[in-house]
């Protein structure tokens, strides 16, 4: 019988994550200070984030970082997560590649952002923190740090894009039942939320403004931090932990990945699954690629440009390098809200323009088709944002049966969409469409920074 889930022990949970920049020949650039445009130092980031997150965010020579023993305690949970051959997927396609993926929608929360929610909340809680902030786009997220601010014990707010608050009530019905606030955003409740209603009573949010939101009300709040859920690069760190069990399991199945593929938003999941391999193309051992997928209608790698750019709307954030599509980008109103970002992080960033990854922009229908074909092949129904994966797989299976090249892919299945169903009922219904911007509204935008 051949073999259809791949399965390690709880004892080969990795003890220490993966710091690509540690192997990188050059480094990102640094992150600058918003008001002194000076390059950030780490006890600048100390009054909005725990002072470990801050040194992980500048750690450019430890190439393995401890994962806390309370942390891998937690991880038990749902770790380690399957790594799964889709033998369906394969026999529809009539494809000689041969196709995997890291089943990340296992953990509780239905996806992998629960890796670095688990120990962000840690870190703040031996910092004394009491309260933590945060934004969700399509909510997981949120939901990943509503659990884990429930396992430490931490008081947790959300600002959710308004669009996916309206769009995805079960995710806002899962982070009030593990204790969070949840505000659609924009709000009222801040001066930046206001300040975008003002100007746009109608604006269904973006995950800028929502950044923004919930970074003002960490700086009002006594004894509150803030913790992103992708971008920088300690989040990108913690979420390691997927590539590194992955490693463990393509040996198991006595194959190793030609292509990796993740989905496309800030880079936390992306970067989860393809650092750790990457690694080794950076030393020079072996030859792969990887392929970023995100939504036409959210292209900041395909299409934005390369420069200096804020993380929110309102300009709290420090100075990225990024590939941006500008800060005030409003991306269209998509079912895939956790891509729905302006930029990518930095180390990604800093990849792409040294063409080690690749990156591929893809129309919301295309993801929904592919989406579709996945559950019915292999049974899972995929989260809206991991169907950009999916079809980007897709794609690659279908190029090497005409080329007649067997292939190994591995993507990863960042997370389930059983709470996503009514993005389904309207792909079924035949009632989404794709969105593609004009040229010119990017460069408008891009000037206008």
């Amino acid at each position: 019988m051949k073999t259809k889930k791949f399965l390690l022990p709880e004892k080969e949970i990795p003890t220490h994550w993966y710091n690509v920049v540690a192997d990188m020949q050059n480094k990102p650039q640094r992150l600058i200070h918003p008001q002194t445009k000076e390059p950030l130092k780490p006890e600048d980031l100390y009054p909005l984030f725990a002072e470990e997150l801050a040194r992980q965010e500048f750690n450019e020579t430890d190439r393995w970082i401890e994962i806390p023993e309370e942390v891998r305690d937690k991880y038990k949970i749902y770790r380690p997560s399957p790594l799964v051959r889709a033998y369906g997927l394969e026999k529809a396609l009539d494809t000689p590649a041969h196709i995997y993926f890291k089943n990340e929608s296992v953990s509780p929360v239905g996806s992998h952002k629960l890796n670095s929610a688990l120990p962000q909340v840690y870190y703040n809680k031996i910092d004394g923190t009491t309260n933590l902030t945060t934004e969700t786009g399509a909510g997981q997220w949120g939901t990943a740090l509503a659990f884990a601010g429930k396992a430490f014990g931490l008081e947790i707010a959300v600002y959710m894009v308004k669009i996916s608050y309206e769009q995805k009530p079960y995710r806002r019905s899962l982070m009030q039942t593990w204790g969070a606030q949840v505000i659609a955003s924009p709000s009222m409740s801040t001066k930046s939320g206001r300040k975008v209603l003002t100007e746009r009573p109608n604006y269904q949010g973006s995950l800028g403004t929502a950044i923004s939101e919930a970074i003002e009300l960490a700086m009002q709040t006594p004894n509150c931090k803030y913790a992103l859920g992708s971008v920088l690069n300690h989040v990108s760190l913690h979420q390691t932990i997927i590539g590194l069990e992955a490693e463990k399991q393509m040996e198991m199945a006595e194959e190793y990945p030609d292509i990796i593929i993740g989905c496309f938003g800030g880079g936390s999941n992306f970067s989860g699954i393809s650092f750790p391999f990457l690694r080794h193309v950076i030393k020079g051992e072996k030859s792969m690629r990887f392929i970023a997928a995100e939504p036409a209608s959210c292209p900041k790698l395909t299409r934005g440009k390369f420069r200096y750019d804020f993380g929110d709307e309102a300009g709290f954030t420090p100075l990225i390098p990024m590939y941006t599509l500008g800060h005030n980008f409003s991306p269209a109103n998509i079912h895939a809200g956790g891509l729905r970002y302006h930029g990518a992080g930095s180390i990604v960033s800093q990849l792409k323009k040294e063409n080690l990854i690749e990156a591929v922009a893809i129309p919301q229908l295309e993801t929904f088709e592919a989406g579709v074909l996945f559950a019915r092949t292999e049974g899972i129904i995929p989260a809206p944002e991991s169907t950009h994966a999916i079809a980007a797989a897709i794609r690659e299976a279908n190029r090497a049966k005409e080329e007649g090249k067997p292939k190994v892919i591995l993507f990863n299945l960042s997370g389930h969409g059983l709470v996503d169903m009514s993005a389904y009922d309207q792909y079924l219904a035949g009632d989404l469409k794709n969105y593609e911007i004009p040229e010119g509204e990017i460069e408008k935008n891009l000037q206008e920074e």
